[in-house]
């Protein structure tokens, strides 16, 4: 993710990890532009369902699978938080074990977060908006496994192959520590030709925290922008709490950045 503005100064009530697993998508696969970009304003609801591997008995005969399928039906609990913008919410997504084990791969390789700069922008001018500490890893550093049967997951549940995601990013938020307003895509005009984009952002709390933590995303549902107060979670944020996936995506389906997924990713 990059920063965008500076401000919040918000703490945590504990020093907490985040995973977060960005979701890339070449430009040029992008579903048509005749998608409409306005969407019906539905209440949440969890969907209560569970994770099923059946035989053709319960649902009567599975179809065929093709090579790269699966042959059992499967299903993936979730709740939808917003359509403006596109935000889900997952619980239990990863197990205890499986958090711990992300946090024990990647403490040993915190180092403090960078930003992307944008055009005219300097480590020095943007000093202080992302303040946090972090590392990539990737699935196939993992000998156990784990990150790759999250990201098999992660695949399921948002019908976007595997192998299009980048590395996982896994941070580390102390007391006092943010990160500053932004958008997760690259705005061409901003940051210059991208050769891919980042379609949607996988968000998963590795530990509890007593208060703070939140990703908020301020301007949700059209809210008004004027004299909003960055150090002030007073809007749709979504709590930090372990084993909490978040699902938001930064783009609509004609490939243009949500104007609305600008967002405090920590106040």
């Amino acid at each position: 993710m990059k920063g965008k503005s500076k401000s919040s100064k918000r703490k945590l009530g504990l020093a907490t990890a985040l995973f977060l697993c960005s979701l890339c998508f070449l430009a040029g696969l992008f579903i048509s532009t005749l998608f409409s970009q306005d969407v019906p304003i539905i209440k949440p609801g969890l969907r209560k369902l569970e994770v099923v591997h059946v035989e053709g008995e319960k649902y009567g005969d599975l179809m065929s699978n093709g090579e790269t399928g699966e042959s059992s039906i499967e299903s993936i609990p979730f709740q939808v938080l917003s359509w403006k913008p596109r935000a889900y919410y997952f619980p239990n997504f990863a197990t205890a074990e499986q958090c711990k084990h992300v946090i024990e791969m990647a403490k040993v390789n915190l180092k403090p977060s960078t930003l992307a700069l944008r055009k005219g922008e300097t480590e020095e001018s943007t000093k202080g908006t992302r303040t946090s500490s972090g590392t990539f890893i990737s699935s196939s550093e993992d000998k156990t496994g784990t990150l790759d049967l999250i990201e098999k997951k992660i695949a399921k549940a948002t019908s976007i192959p595997q192998n299009h995601g980048e590395a996982f990013n896994v941070l580390r938020y102390e007391i006092g520590q943010k990160y500053d307003s932004h958008y997760d895509a690259f705005n061409p005009s901003e940051y210059g030709p991208q050769s891919s984009q980042r379609v949607a952002s996988f968000l998963l709390y590795l530990s509890d925290v007593e208060e703070g933590g939140e990703t908020m995303f301020p301007f949700e549902n059209g809210m008004s922008i004027e004299g909003y107060d960055y150090r002030k979670c007073v809007v749709f944020k979504n709590k930090a709490a372990k084993r909490r996936w978040t699902l938001f995506y930064s783009l609509f389906l004609n490939g243009t950045i949500d104007p609305v997924i600008f967002m405090l990713a920590i106040c």
